[in-house]
């Protein structure tokens, strides 16, 4: 486990070759990568947001890595170069055009070529001054290969889950009326720091009581008979966790407890229906069947996404696309009812890992509304 935590050069050389067989047959001679998260995937290290970098794999299987401050410990590249992201310690704003440059000066004469593969999203006009090539947008794919997590992935993704465990133990044990929201927050992510043995590398968004979802609110504390919803995304090492759990504040009504009911038919069905081939769509709309039975509440937002190294990947369990369960998918289901009469709502989430004949539930942690 623990070189699965660290750099697995082997899993990103085979990163490497996968995406190598696609450029070939898409008849490309380069890719140019401008986005942390792409060159982490293929090549290791993992740069700091505030940091630009920038990589090329050529067709011919070698490649670049142009890397802020100093060459990284471990990286699955050919060659790595350097460039200076600050001066006197202060962070430059053009590092974008400084990795381009570096990267222009390190190819020299190899630079300009036939049908190159760039990220459209991140595409930097500066890189338009060094060449003068058939540009192609490799995002798709990218994110295509993205979805079948490797196990040195996989094991990054259970750390940051495990994260969350630990913190909805802590909130189980003080959450009572009267905590503020900044406590309650300041603790778990105490709690996430301390399994990680290192500073996570982000945080969830939702850690507000009596609201669907939020930040944590100055001088807000609980009153008995909320609902407090602690939807988690904690990451290790660059990746996500995303779970949610809702507590009550020292008592649940007859309400929210048969609220609670519904949302769980929802987790039965998931776990008896998702396999690879599933349709994406399907499952959300049996989701949204069993929801709006609900005696009250209402269930108006996606039931799911798919989680590794950006909060939402493929697959989509959201009516607006039409993705299919793929063996190696993470994805996270978090049916939810929302109304004044339940103290705003309640929101519950799992982690899945779809595996050949089914799903493995990857955050198998409690799931009622009460504490302790």
């Amino acid at each position: 486990m623990s070189m699965l935590l660290g750099v697995d050069l082997e899993a990103c050389r085979l990163r490497q070759a996968k995406l190598l067989e696609w450029m070939q047959s898409e008849r490309l001679d380069r890719i140019v990568l401008t986005t942390n998260q792409h060159i982490q995937y293929l090549f290791g290290p993992r740069f700091a947001w505030t940091f630009a970098a920038a990589a090329v794999l050529d067709a011919s299987g070698k490649s670049l890595v142009i890397a802020p401050h100093a060459e990284p410990a471990v990286c699955a590249a050919d060659r790595v170069d350097v460039y200076k992201p600050k001066m006197l310690s202060t962070m430059r704003n053009d590092q974008a055009a400084l990795a381009v440059e570096a990267l222009s000066n390190s190819l020299g004469a190899r630079w300009d070529v036939g049908r190159m593969g760039v990220e459209f999203s991140a595409y930097w006009q500066h890189l338009s001054a060094y060449h003068s090539a058939e540009l192609v947008d490799i995002e798709p794919i990218l994110f295509r290969h993205r979805r079948c997590k490797s196990p040195d992935e996989l094991a990054k993704i259970r750390m940051a889950i495990q994260g969350t465990g630990v913190m909805y133990d802590v909130a189980r044990s003080i959450i009572r009326p009267g905590i503020s929201e900044l406590e309650v927050y300041n603790h778990l992510q105490a709690a996430a720091n301390n399994v990680f043995g290192e500073p996570m590398t982000a945080t969830g968004n939702d850690y507000q009581v009596n609201s669907r979802g939020g930040g944590p609110r100055a001088n807000v504390v609980a009153q008995a008979g909320q609902l407090y919803i602690l939807d988690l995304g904690p990451a290790y090492r660059g990746y996500f966790a995303d779970n949610a759990r809702t507590i009550a504040v020292s008592r649940v009504s007859d309400e929210q407890q048969a609220a609670w009911e519904k949302i769980m038919e929802v987790f039965r069905m998931i776990e008896s229906t998702v396999k690879p081939g599933v349709r994406c769509r399907q499952v959300f709309d049996q989701a949204q069947a069993i929801l709006d039975q609900a005696q009250i509440g209402v269930f108006n937002h996606h039931l799911g996404h798919g989680i590794g190294l950006f909060p939402h990947e493929g697959p989509h369990l959201n009516p607006n696309w039409d993705d299919v369960f793929e063996v190696g998918d993470v994805f996270t289901a978090e049916p939810g009812l929302y109304a004044e009469a339940l103290q705003a709502g309640m929101r519950i989430e799992n982690d899945y890992l779809v595996t050949e004949d089914g799903i493995e539930n990857l955050s198998p942690f409690p799931l009622e509304l009460k504490c302790g």
